[in-house]
């Protein structure tokens, strides 16, 4: 009689057991580094098809976002005499929700400096969003003014899939999600960030023809590796 070698059942569930706790303590990971990787792209493209619109207005209309005027909050409709941020945004870019919130909830903290909450959101064709403070004068996002009051920028932020959580800020590994400070248009705050776990909402400041991360985490996100 010939004998057959194999495993026995008890072996099977054994093993199978053990490849199932070993998959429950990875996957999470696997899924983190994989959403991360994802917000990290999606945060690039959306930071890049800004800053191509407004450099396209510029080109083409000699308009930029130190020449915006106030506009109506949620809107894209142009103001009397002039381009709100939402109408330069919606000529070179697809706009297919403009809105004061569409039910979107924000963190508490760590998205805009205090008194620049914004209340204009643009949902864009790729799901991103861009919010920010559509009723104000665009002499207050620039940095080349000769007016020291006005040389601020302008703030707002990026959330890279829109309404769909997490909904959370991006912040550095240590937990800091501090703002950046500018002077001139030249960035004087450290750099000193690690960010293993991207996330969905980026802090942006805009002026000028320019649009950058304001947060040492924003940062580390969009040169990082």
């Amino acid at each position: 009689m010939k004998k057959f070698g194999g495993f026995t059942l008890a072996e099977v569930l054994i093993t199978l057991g053990i490849i199932g706790v070993v998959a429950a303590m990875t996957m999470p990971t696997l899924i983190n580094q994989t959403n991360g990787a994802q917000y990290k792209a999606a945060y690039k493209k959306a930071l890049s098809a800004i800053s191509q619109g407004v450099t396209l207005n510029v080109a083409l209309d000699d308009i930029s976002f130190a020449d915006t005027k106030s506009g109506t909050a949620g809107s894209t409709a142009a103001p009397t005499g002039g381009t709100s941020v939402a109408s330069l945004l919606a000529s070179r870019m697809n706009v297919v929700n403009p809105t004061t919130s569409a039910g979107y909830t924000l963190p508490s903290t760590g998205l805009y400096p205090e008194g620049k909450a914004p209340d204009t959101y643009l949902f864009f064709n790729d799901s991103s969003m861009f919010a920010f403070k559509n009723a104000q004068d665009g002499t207050n996002c620039t940095m080349s003014s000769s007016t020291s009051a006005n040389n601020t920028g302008c703030y707002g932020f990026i959330d890279v899939n829109g309404a769909k959580g997490p909904n959370k800020v991006v912040s550095c590994d240590n937990g800091t999600t501090a703002f950046d400070t500018y002077s001139a248009g030249v960035k004087t705050s450290a750099d000193a960030c690690n960010v293993t776990s991207p996330t969905d909402i980026y802090p942006v400041i805009y002026y000028d023809q320019t649009i950058l991360p304001v947060t040492n985490a924003g940062t580390a996100v969009l040169y990082g590796k």
